[in-house]
């Protein structure tokens, strides 16, 4: 995408008026079945335009980043499944978030010191009592079969949102590519990585991270992005629509404590595309009234 002088005289005029916009206001500011919440997902992308993100295939019903709780998403309806892909001692693709053990498994120490043998003794289920116990760390492969057949049977395609913590562009892109889910991914890493993705990938889906509104340009000229994950901290309707005119889409989390009601409104209110969340039942509940 190239600019001419007049198109990024109005680019920098218009990302001035965000940034004066900014500083004024500091603000941030089972009844149903599984098959009516899938209803509620498309219902929610037809009244106010908004698409849904599990972040990690948070279900709060099983661990996040485990093939229980993406098949949990997966039947409550989301439009997007964000999974961190990293890559083990002997190179295979697997789904943890954090760079350690720790925290979400019955190991201790770094990922990538361990080989899948190894990785796949262990338990993921940590702090989900017995029910959980067996749930294993899951293999880029077994995800996108997963998600991938249950594609085949449904209508609408349920997308990843793929969050590049340690892994070399190649190898993924034939993973997705080997079960044709390349037109159903967002890639999110740092700017480097989505650069060199792109150079295998022409047509991959990128969504750079944005900080300020003063980064669009440049990130626009290098990566001719698919969208942005703005920071919540920095959104505003100015900020959106100078967005949108480029033709990008705008992401952005609402996780933690601005995981609410209030800001589930505010997303609908400034157009947002997709807001990624730990609660995907409250945002339908919240959006569409549902008890």
């Amino acid at each position: 995408m190239k600019f001419n002088t007049k198109s990024s005289h109005f680019l920098i005029l218009s990302i001035l008026l965000i940034e004066i916009s900014s500083c004024k206001s500091s603000s941030f500011s089972h009844k149903n079945s599984f098959e009516s919440k899938v209803d509620s997902n498309a219902l929610l992308k037809e009244k106010f335009h908004l698409a849904v993100s599990a972040h990690r295939g948070n279900s709060k019903i099983a661990p996040e980043n485990t093939l229980a709780t993406f098949q949990k998403v997966l039947e409550i309806g989301v439009d997007y499944i964000e999974i961190d892909v990293r890559t083990s001692k002997d190179g295979q693709l697997l789904i943890l978030h954090d760079g350690t053990l720790n925290r979400t498994t019955n190991g201790m120490g770094a990922m990538k010191n361990f080989n899948l043998a190894e990785l796949k003794n262990l338990s993921a289920g940590k702090g989900f009592g017995e029910a959980f116990q067996n749930e294993k760390i899951p293999t880029l492969e077994e995800t996108l079969v997963l998600i991938s057949e249950w594609n085949a049977k449904h209508q609408r395609k349920t997308n990843l949102y793929v969050d590049c913590k340690d892994v070399q562009a190649k190898p993924l892109i034939e993973q997705l590519s080997k079960h044709q889910m390349l037109k159903n991914a967002v890639f999110y890493g740092s700017d480097d990585f989505l650069f060199s993705l792109k150079k295998i990938y022409s047509k991959a889906k990128l969504l750079p991270a944005l900080d300020s509104p003063k980064e669009i340009i440049t990130k626009v000229e290098k990566l001719k992005p698919y969208a942005f994950d703005v920071r919540w901290t920095i959104i505003n309707d100015s900020l959106v629509n100078v967005i949108h005119q480029q033709k990008i889409k705008v992401f952005s989390d609402v996780l933690g404590f601005i995981d609410t009601p209030q800001t589930y409104q505010k997303a609908v209110k400034m157009k947002v595309d997709v807001i990624q969340t730990d609660h995907v039942r409250k945002v339908y509940q919240t959006l569409l009234k549902e008890k």
